[in-house]
């Protein structure tokens, strides 16, 4: 019931989870153990469009692989064709004769995980616990090691990165697959949607009405002063302004400070992250099986600021099959926004440079 609910009510938001799924796509979520990595597995479960589910962490990962295999969602799915050394659940739909594979693979199976992938979600590492700094070198590497493997194995799947800092660590998995000859820029993407999920959900509760009937584009980056909402180009937020909109404008730009103490240092944002995670795999997928007109923000390789050293960028951006479609420009801004963009900036590029730096000296 609960698997059914929750599909339910991602589609009644997304729209991701469509009942027409043409295309076979395999999935995989690389840190599949953690605290997002867990959620996220079964939010994938529930999507129609994924057909395999390839499952991988140092740890825990087969466990997982059980568990979300036991859901009893209907996708339209292929028979398996069965690998050896992974702990593999197949199970059919009551009414069809297809199958879907879900498989758990361990520490030392991550080529085999990775076989075939079209789409590649990383939201491996250790969680924020008061700073994004101070996590930067433990989940730098692990990006580096795992963007080697994705290159070496499944060079021209769509890597989705979740681990912080995204701003810096998107530009590590680029700079590891042109080490690799293999790069892409249109298939390599920071996922930023838990700003827009956070935007729309805190303005429609400033504004007293229902989240799903308010859409914000946030540019920028994925954390602090780079996260830029645009909530003058949104009907519910023109109306915002003095000291309202600038405690808005900080809860987007710091709601994950506000999960981290909440939960007193034990963790960071796992849920809605996933969430957030799962909603923006959907959208790719919903893209590579020909649905037009998929737009939404993302941190990509970019054009926009690109004359200021700032090559990536998180702008809306209308993804198609071959990912990245086209970059939109930013619209009109604010004098607000304005000012936002400008605090915006410097400190996005620095991170850019952080990123590079590190797989330079690697």
């Amino acid at each position: 019931m609960f698997a059914r609910s929750a599909a339910r009510a991602l589609k009644s938001q997304s729209r991701q989870f469509s009942s027409s799924a043409t295309r076979q796509s395999k999935v995989a979520v690389l840190g599949a153990g953690g605290g997002i990595g867990q959620p996220l597995s079964l939010l994938l479960k529930l999507n129609p469009h994924v057909t395999e589910l390839s499952l991988y962490d140092i740890r825990g990962a087969p466990g997982v692989a059980a568990d979300v295999s036991h859901i009893d969602t209907g996708s339209e799915v292929r028979v398996p064709r069965l690998r050896p050394h992974s702990t593999s659940h197949v199970h059919a739909h009551p009414h069809r004769t297809a199958l879907i594979q879900v498989r758990g693979y361990p520490a030392d199976k991550l080529d085999q995980a990775l076989e075939g992938t079209d789409v590649v979600v990383i939201p491996a590492g250790v969680p924020r616990k008061m700073t994004r700094d101070d996590l930067f070198n433990t989940n730098a590497s692990i990006v580096r090691d795992l963007a080697a493997a994705i290159a070496r194995v499944s060079p021209k799947a769509k890597v989705l990165v979740i681990s912080n800092p995204v701003n810096s660590t998107v530009p590590i998995v680029s700079a590891v697959f042109e080490k690799a000859g293999v790069y892409d820029p249109a298939h390599i993407f920071g996922v930023t949607t838990l700003d827009v999920v956070r935007a729309q959900r805190f303005l429609a509760a400033v504004a007293g009405t229902d989240p799903k009937n308010v859409k914000v584009t946030v540019v920028g980056g994925h954390s602090g002063a780079t996260i830029v909402p645009l909530l003058s180009q949104t009907p519910q937020g023109k109306s915002i302004t003095g000291e309202a909109y600038e405690k808005l404008v900080h809860r987007i730009q710091f709601g994950g400070d506000e999960v981290v103490q909440a939960k007193e240092g034990a963790g960071s944002a796992t849920l809605s992250m996933a969430y957030a995670g799962a909603r923006f795999t959907g959208d790719i997928l919903r893209a590579l099986n020909g649905e037009k007109g998929v737009v939404t923000p993302t941190f990509v390789k970019s054009p926009l600021f690109a004359e200021q050293g700032i090559d990536f960028f998180s702008s809306n951006v209308e993804l198609g099959p071959n990912g990245v479609e086209k970059i939109h420009g930013l619209g009109e801004l604010s004098e607000q926004e304005k000012k936002l963009l400008e605090a915006c900036l410097p400190e996005l590029k620095k991170n850019i440079e952080k990123g590079k730096k590190f797989v330079q000296q690697s």
